[in-house]
Formats: structure tokens, C-alpha cells, sequence
């Protein structure tokens, strides 16, 4: 079989430090292009624009939209009526709907669309998930808390309208538990905390449950210093689960079940491949559909200007 030849769309941090060597370890996957306005790859073939990647540079097969989520559906739209593959990192979009006509338009091209969520391929999630499978579970905390001048440094764009703010790492949280949980999930309320100067919240306290009454928390906090917290606490009937390190490791019976190194985008190229071979979708709503009614359902609480130190 011929490699799965991608261009990488957009080559900001998560670009470099994800997609990059996830594509270098992934059988069946060579990266063939870059397509930036502001960087580019030594020895990699480069356009400023996607439309100028179509049009002037090297054969491909796939695009991976890496750019904010705000511009991806007009990217993804041009990619898919030009007989390309897309993956689209996570969040898929700016907005639920607009993923809708993507679909229709990959189906219609027979071609993949492949709506991301790196987590769930972390390597504790499936396991979890099958542990759950034979459990009640009768509570869930999740405490997702990092420092976004750490993790996205000088991005603007997070704290844009669309951008997600807190919501960009905690849509993580919210795709391991959609995955790990048997029954849909949905909002009962939501507290946003939104800084006076910004777009989208940097913190966030979320309530969630199930058609069986399950009860969830989540708190959000893009202010964490110090350790960072990436965990999902359940109470079950057969005991407490705790998945850590955002689904690197997992815990159960005062056992650690799982405890590897992250893999998550060689993963996730690996079923890229599989899925291109044969123009099968694979596009997961939940977790942005559960961000979407958090934002329509939540208290917004105006909080002090946040500021990036330069």
C-alpha cells in the first residue's frame, strides 16, 4: 500500500511538538508538506496558504488542519472539493452545525473526515473503558487545571469568539468520558468565568448527568501553576477508578492498571491511515456538543483582565 502522503495545515506549537513525529513514527504516513503563513519545516515543501498547496505545491493525499478552529470549515470545505482526506484537530470547529455540511461533502467525495480527540487515545482510556464496562458508576470529578501561558503561549486566538478558552484542554476531559461512559451525557449548569478583557472563559465549573440521574463535576481552571492536574475520579460499585496524567495512567483497587508514555497522535495517525483506505468518516459530536450547551446554559461571571506576560 502506498503511503498516506499529508500536508500539515497550520504549524503552530501543537504542529511541531505532536503532529510532526507522530507522523514520523506512524507506518503508512509521510508528511510531504506544510502550508503557513508563519513557519515552515527545513526540508519540507512549503506554501503560505492552503488554496496555494492545492493549487502549486506536491501531490498529496490528506490534509491535518492544525489551525485555529475558527477558520477550519472554509480549509476542510476546499480540501474536500479538491479530492483530499482531512483530519481536523481538536475542537473540530467553531461551532456544532458547521461540522454537518462537512460530513455531507466528505460522503459525497468519498473521502475521510476525521474528527480528532487525541485523548481518547491516550493509552489508559481503553482499558477504562472496558474496566467500566462491568461496573455501576455512581459519581465522576473531573479536575482538568493547567497553565495556558504554558501550553499555549502568545496564542490569541484561544481567547477569540470560537477560540474555547478553558474549554480548549477541558473538550479533552469531556471526549475521555463520552468514550468511557456507556450512556450520552448532557449539561444541567455551568458557571463560566470569563476575564474582562477576553472572548471565552479561563475557568469553568460544570454539572453534568445521564438519563440515569448520574452526577458529575467538572472544574476547569486555566490559571494552574505548579503541578498540573489532568484527572477523572469515579465512584463506582466495585470501587474507586482514577484516570491521571490525562488518560496516561490508571488506577483501580489500589492498583496502577496503566502507567505509559504518551502515544496519542501516532494513534490517532494510525486511524487516519485506516480510515483514508477506505474514505470511511469518523466525526464524534459529543464532547463539542456538551462545550456547546455549556455556553448556552452557563452563568457567565465577569472576572480581572488576564494579561500574558511578555
Amino acid at each position: 500500500m502506498n503511503p498516506l502522503r499529508v500536508a500539515i495545515v497550520g504549524f503552530g506549537k501543537i504542529a511541531r511538538d505532536q503532529h510532526v513525529p507522530a507522523i514520523a513514527a506512524a507506518d503508512g504516513v509521510e508528511l510531504v508538506a506544510v502550508a503557513s503563513r508563519n513557519a515552515s519545516l527545513p526540508g519540507v515543501p512549503h506554501a503560505a496558504t492552503l488554496d496555494e498547496l492545492l493549487r502549486d505545491g506536491p501531490p498529496i493525499d490528506a490534509v491535518a488542519l492544525c489551525t485555529p478552529p475558527q477558520v477550519r470549515h472554509a480549509q476542510a470545505a476546499m480540501a474536500l472539493a479538491a479530492g483530499k482526506h482531512v483530519m481536523l484537530e481538536k475542537p473540530p470547529g467553531a461551532t456544532v452545525a458547521e461540522i454537518t455540511p462537512l460530513v455531507t461533502a466528505a460522503r459525497a467525495a468519498q473521502r475521510t473526515l476525521f474528527a480528532t480527540w487525541h485523548s481518547r487515545f491516550a493509552p489508559a482510556v481503553e482499558p477504562a473503558r472496558q474496566l467500566l464496562a462491568g461496573r455501576k458508576v455512581t459519581s465522576v470529578k473531573i479536575t482538568w487545571k493547567e497553565d495556558v501561558r504554558v501550553w499555549h503561549p502568545g496564542q490569541v486566538w484561544i481567547f477569540e469568539p470560537g477560540g474555547l478558552g478553558v474549554f480548549d484542554p477541558g473538550i479533552n476531559a469531556l471526549s475521555i468520558l463520552t468514550r468511557i461512559l456507556p450512556q450520552p451525557l448532557f449539561v444541567t449548569s455551568a458557571d463560566l468565568a470569563f476575564p474582562a478583557n477576553r472572548d471565552a472563559p479561563i475557568a469553568a465549573t460544570l454539572a453534568l448527568s445521564d438519563a440515569q440521574g448520574l452526577n458529575i463535576t467538572a472544574e476547569f481552571d486555566f490559571l494552574q501553576t505548579g503541578p498540573q492536574s489532568w484527572d477523572i475520579d469515579l465512584d463506582t460499585d466495585g470501587g474507586p477508578v482514577t484516570l491521571s496524567m490525562g488518560g496516561a495512567r490508571l488506577r483501580a483497587g489500589g492498583k496502577q492498571l496503566v502507567d505509559a508514555a504518551e502515544a496519542e497522535y501516532v494513534g490517532l495517525y494510525r486511524r487516519f491511515r485506516e480510515l483514508a483506505a477506505t474514505g470511511e468518516s469518523d466525526v464524534d459530536l459529543a464532547p463539542l456538543q456538551i462545550v456547546a450547551d455549556a455556553f448556552l446554559l452557563g452563568r457567565r461571571r465577569t472576572v480581572e483582565p488576564f494579561e500574558e506576560a511578555t
